[in-house]
């Protein structure tokens, strides 16, 4: 293989990588947590929403339902890693990436 045929397939698989993330950056990611807390995070990790089921709102849940939503929102986050991650291995046969 000469050099350009390898900058050319590089580029093509740069050009199919960019499309997958773009395409994962725009899906959403929804966890639940003992049915009082659901998250939605953006696969660009950015959170999209967060709902808490209003009887979770009792002074004496206050520390489980802080609990549950940051364990949600690690979860998703978590989820979005590991699609990124076979995203880079199925396109570049590498889990970080082109470089």
């Amino acid at each position: 293989m000469n050099m350009q045929q390898m900058l050319m397939q590089a580029q093509k698989m740069q050009r199919e990588l960019q499309k997958a993330l773009d395409a994962l950056h725009e899906k959403d990611f929804t966890v639940s947590k003992g049915g009082a807390v659901t998250v939605v995070v953006k696969g660009s990790k950015k959170v999209s929403s967060i709902s808490v089921d209003p009887d979770a709102f009792d002074a004496d849940n206050k520390e489980m339902v802080e609990e549950m939503i940051a364990l949600a929102i690690n979860e998703a986050i978590d989820q979005i890693s590991a699609e990124e991650a076979e995203i880079n291995q199925r396109i570049t046969g590498r889990s970080g990436g082109l470089f």
